[in-house]
């Protein structure tokens, strides 16, 4: 590393101290006209530009505008388009170009490496307002750098994670069907497994679905503190795997005692599986900690009602979800 630093600051200091060895006098390249149109052709599509890529995180942030995703591809097209559309009007009028034929020799001359960046140079001489213009293509760019990296609001809050962290259960919601119709303890069956929501609750939230099952009473090994949330042997637990958020869509009868001892819930994108009996504990796959569990009562109704909160956060084991527990 200390012989590569030492190379880098010699191979600087080098170019610092060589003196061009292209006479300064000599052009290289035609000189061009200033065209002073181009260059208002070029801050107008700079700016169209800015304005597309500042339009999308503002469609972004409002989710009430009609047909938001056609607006978003519009505002993001557009901006690429104009900045194509600069770059094309710089390069045909306001770039010095040259067509040449001749051998190229390996390796080059050092004179022959001054009279290349000469000629860069003056093929820009068309620019008469070269900050300007520069100014316009920064702000340009950073405008669709915006937009570009605007989508990755949707990977979660940023400063408040406690939305993460907040369900619509609470002591006393009422366990319904997707048809909005209620759960009766009765009509819970064994071996059967059954998707539930809060009453009155957005569904799309990832707390709001549970998977419900029905177990006989004497196979229940809850935690002590969980003795009382499994009436008549129904529990519930949430329906989003801790794996990687994925759905829990399969019940495991054992159909095969000697390799399937006991029922199961299964995640099928990955295999995660969780034992319903035993408080969601992890029997195997790659989910790194238990389902939470929903505490159960059964009203004067005969009803199924949650007792309270998830028994910890709902959703896959991110970096932080340990440290916290599930809110209302």
């Amino acid at each position: 590393m200390r012989r590569w630093l030492i190379a880098l600051v010699v191979l600087l200091l080098g170019r610092l101290r060589r003196r061009p060895r292209v006479p300064a006098g000599e052009r290289i390249v035609e000189q061009g006209a200033p065209d002073r149109r181009a260059e208002n052709l070029v801050l107008f599509l700079f700016g169209c530009a800015a304005l597309s890529g500042a339009a999308f995180p503002v469609i972004y942030g409002f989710d009430s505008i009609p047909h938001q995703t056609q607006f978003l591809g519009l505002a993001l097209g557009l901006a690429l388009a104009f900045v194509a559309a600069a770059c094309v009007v710089i390069a045909m009028r306001l770039v010095v170009t040259e067509e040449l034929e001749e051998d190229y020799a390996l390796p080059a001359r050092p004179d022959e490496e001054d009279a290349l960046v000469k000629m860069v140079e003056e093929s820009g001489d068309r620019f008469t307002r070269k900050r300007l213009l520069l100014l316009a293509g920064a702000g340009a760019g950073t405008a669709l750098g915006a937009a570009l990296i605007t989508p990755a609001a949707s990977l979660g809050p940023v400063l408040d994670v406690s939305s993460l962290y907040r369900t619509p259960w609470r002591r006393g919601v009422r366990l319904v069907d997707e048809a909005g119709k209620a759960f009766r303890a009765d009509d819970i069956e064994e071996d059967t497994f059954y998707t539930a929501y809060p009453e009155h609750a957005d569904r799309e939230r990832i707390g709001a679905p549970v998977v419900v099952v029905r177990l006989k009473p004497a196979r229940l090994r809850l935690p002590g503190k969980r003795r009382g949330w499994a009436p008549m042997g129904i529990v519930a637990y949430s329906k989003i795997c801790t794996h990687a958020g994925c759905a829990i869509a399969l019940y495991r009868k054992p159909t095969f005692p000697e390799v399937q001892p006991r029922p199961a819930l299964i995640c099928p994108c990955h295999y995660s599986t969780f034992d319903p009996a035993d408080g969601g504990s992890v029997l195997f796959g790659p989910a790194g900690r238990d389902l939470p569990q929903l505490p159960l009562e059964i009203d004067e109704m005969g009803e199924l009602r949650a007792g309270g909160n998830f028994s910890g956060p709902v959703g896959p084991s991110w970096w932080g979800v340990r440290n916290h527990g599930a809110r209302s």
